[in-house]
């Protein structure tokens, strides 16, 4: 089977799941638990789908898979804005592999489901970081092994993406950083682009509904040119997005987080306005949304930095 229809079927599969346990009311559930995510939904990702185990390569327990097969699990869970901490584990197994002799125990473990992991940058705050078994720190040029922590949960303004401050009081080095701040960008901004593109799915449904003056407000001009300069940032950002996972390097993984940014927060904001004042409401998705994109663009470095790399390529 070629490579992407092996990756449309690992979509498919996703999305199925998805569709089945990650409902608005799940996603809830899911985000106010003890853990913070649905424990039987990340089973079944692991089990069925081996989405913990895609990155690691056969002979250490995993299914040998790409950066872009990570993508596509990553930007179908941030369709539904599903807590999960695959991002976290992911960029924790990459780490790992980084090392002249990886932690096949460790890695096999990661990659069944069965730890957690999480990757510190600079600024001790992380996804899952209150809930890791596996923390590695990376000052973006060494790696190392957090083998005893501390760790609290943080609160923050997205309560669908778990984040904790995490300190380390024992360490073991690993090896140089192959770039884990970069698969982060990348990754990050697929699951970005997947909330981006879900947001105006619904909002597009959500104006062929709401009747004003007699007729859908779909039908009005001016929003259908606001929609389709929606359409127009969502695919120019996953264009960049994609060159990104097909050649990853520091550019095209601070433009694929600036881009993907933009077009989130550009999305998520309109889709409040076209909403109306339901947008805001505890009920609605669409607050969740918005949350996230804007927590997204927070993490892994302001949207700003990476601008300031970009900047630093260029000149």
């Amino acid at each position: 089977m070629a490579r992407n229809e092996e990756r449309d079927l690992l979509r498919q599969t996703v999305a199925a799941l998805v569709d089945k346990h990650a409902t608005g009311e799940a996603v809830r559930v899911a985000m106010e638990s003890e853990r913070g995510y649905d424990e039987t939904l990340w089973q079944l990702l692991c089990e069925q789908v081996g989405a913990a185990a895609l990155v690691v390569p056969e002979e250490l327990g995993g299914a040998g898979g790409e950066l872009g097969d990570a993508a596509v699990v990553l930007e179908e869970l941030g369709k539904a804005l599903v807590p999960t901490p695959l991002l976290g584990t992911i960029l924790t197994e990459l780490a790992l592999l980084a090392a002249p002799e990886p932690d096949a125990e460790t890695l096999e473990r990661l990659a069944e489901g069965g730890a957690i992991g999480a990757v510190v940058f600079d600024d001790g705050y992380t996804a899952n970081g209150d809930i890791a078994d596996v923390v590695i720190g990376t000052d973006g040029s060494q790696l190392t092994r957090w083998t005893e922590f501390s760790a609290e949960p943080v609160a923050t303004m997205d309560p669908t993406r778990r984040l904790g401050r995490v300190t380390a009081t024992a360490t073991a080095p690993i090896g140089d950083d192959p770039g884990i701040a970069d698969y982060a960008a990348i990754l990050l901004a697929a699951e970005q682009i997947g909330a981006a593109t879900r947001c105006l799915d619904l909002t597009v449904e959500y104006t062929k509904s709401r009747v004003q003056f007699g007729r859908p407000i779909g039908s009005f001009q001016a929003l259908k040119h606001r929609m389709a300069d929606l359409y127009v940032a969502v695919s120019a950002a996953r264009a960049v997005v994609d060159d990104a996972i097909a050649q990853p390097s520091a550019t095209s993984a601070a433009l694929a987080r600036v881009v993907a940014s933009e077009a989130f927060t550009k999305v998520a904001g309109e889709a409040v306005q076209l909403h109306g004042g339901i947008a805001i409401t505890w009920e609605s998705d669409i607050q969740l949304y918005f949350k996230r994109a804007h927590g997204s663009s927070q993490l892994f470095g302001l949207p700003a930095q990476h601008l300031r790399r970009l900047q630093a390529e260029v000149l």
